[in-house]
């Protein structure tokens, strides 16, 4: 039977990912609790601490890290600070839990992943977008052969871009959407596609099309997997709108089409003078709004927390993985190599995981002959399309 701890929390970081962090692990009357808080200065430590109702606030990351009431610790923090962070985590022998993406790259990435592992801690990958209730459905049923092979997926992430400064400057950051909003997508992409099947090139084009930025602002991917299937993501800091989540995979017996945000049958026009938040990356609160129920659930933080501390109490490792993690990275990076070569470039990664066989289905035949398609006729006959049993020739036959 597996015992269930009340986890004490150390949150480092005090921006918007730390309060939906927070609001998720605080919320529906958690056992599992932020006891203390980390943020440079002092005012935003206060403030998110009055916000959440947490006892402890230092501007020392070390102290937090060190406080004698946590076991765990989430890294909220800019992405050029999670490995300096995770390192001091894992030397205290503390739980971490990492915001994605990992690193800015996968060199980055693989010396966290060596590091944690050498030292032993529990380590978690926070990807949220792979924990929606619609995700986990949908993969669910794609486990079960409910579309059969998959043969190609389309991931797609696009808004009007970040909420803090430092995700726009490429050094802190590591790239632009194609790392804010890509690593969703790529995590998307593996979760339907199996993580075992390897990703093995990537083409990509990517363009800095409205904000001045050194980083890019658009991009769109191909990902080829040893399957043979393909998967694709689109990812954007400029489109108007809101926030668009949209998935689609196809498979050799069915479809999927998942709308995660932007359209989630909740629908309100208003005219009148009241303001407010309506959902993230909402660009107004008049006119036709589309808010979402409960944000924090919706987007995946519920499911993505229980797994994290329920893997944590059962001693087994999480959905989402360090390894999962540098993975993403080594994607991101064969996407920016692809960008400026303008040609596929391999996806350079340690696999940890076995062969994955090439993607096929089971062959149907009459009389002998290979059934390339089946229809039926808007006259209530049915048409074959065959391909013959002895030259291989494609011939039509009304049955």
């Amino acid at each position: 039977m597996t015992t269930h701890t009340n986890h004490q929390i150390a949150m480092l970081g005090t921006g918007l990912i730390g309060d939906f962090y927070t609001m998720t692990l605080h919320g529906q009357r958690n056992r599992d609790r932020v006891s203390v808080v980390y943020s440079r200065t002092q005012d935003r430590a206060d403030a998110f601490a009055e916000r959440w109702d947490i006892p402890n606030t230092t501007t020392s990351m070390q102290e937090a890290i060190d406080h004698p009431d946590v076991d765990t610790v989430v890294v909220a923090l800019p992405n050029h600070l999670h490995e300096e962070a995770i390192k001091a985590v894992a030397d205290a022998g503390k739980a971490v839990l990492c915001t994605k993406p990992l690193a800015r790259d996968a060199e980055e990435a693989k010396r966290i992943l060596d590091y944690v592992e050498e030292k032993g801690v529990f380590a978690g990958y926070l990807e949220d977008l792979v924990y929606t209730p619609k995700h986990l459905k949908a993969v669910d049923s794609v486990k079960n052969g409910a579309i059969g092979d998959v043969t190609w997926v389309r991931s797609r992430e696009t808004h009007p871009g970040p909420h803090s400064a430092w995700f726009w400057d490429v050094k802190q950051a590591g790239g632009g959407p194609i790392v804010d909003l890509g690593c969703h997508c790529v995590e998307i992409i593996r979760d339907f596609m199996g993580k075992g099947n390897r990703p093995v090139e990537v083409m990509c084009w990517s363009d800095t099309l409205v904000h001045p930025i050194d980083a890019e602002d658009n991009a769109v991917a191909l990902i080829k997997f040893e399957s043979g299937a393909l998967g694709q993501f689109e990812v954007s800091w400029t489109f108007r709108g809101g926030m668009d989540l949209r998935d689609e995979v196809a498979g050799t017996d069915g479809t999927i089409w998942i709308n995660s945000f932007l359209r989630t049958g909740f629908e309100m026009w208003s005219g009148g003078t009241g303001d407010g938040y309506v959902a993230e990356k909402a660009e107004s609160d008049r006119g036709w709004m589309f808010p979402v129920g409960d944000e924090v659930a919706e987007l995946g933080y519920v499911d993505m927390f229980t797994d994290m501390f329920d893997a944590m109490d059962e001693g087994r490792e999480p959905k989402e993985s360090f390894y999962d993690g540098y993975v993403v990275n080594a994607i991101m990076d064969a996407a920016f190599k692809s960008a400026e070569s303008k040609r596929w470039e391999p996806v350079e990664v340690d696999w940890r995981h076995g062969e994955t066989p090439r993607i096929s289905k089971e062959r149907e035949y009459h009389d002998g002959h290979i059934i390339i398609k089946k229809e039926i006729l808007p006259d209530g006959r049915v048409k074959l399309i065959l391909r013959h049993k002895d030259d291989g020739s494609f011939f039509d036959l009304i049955v």
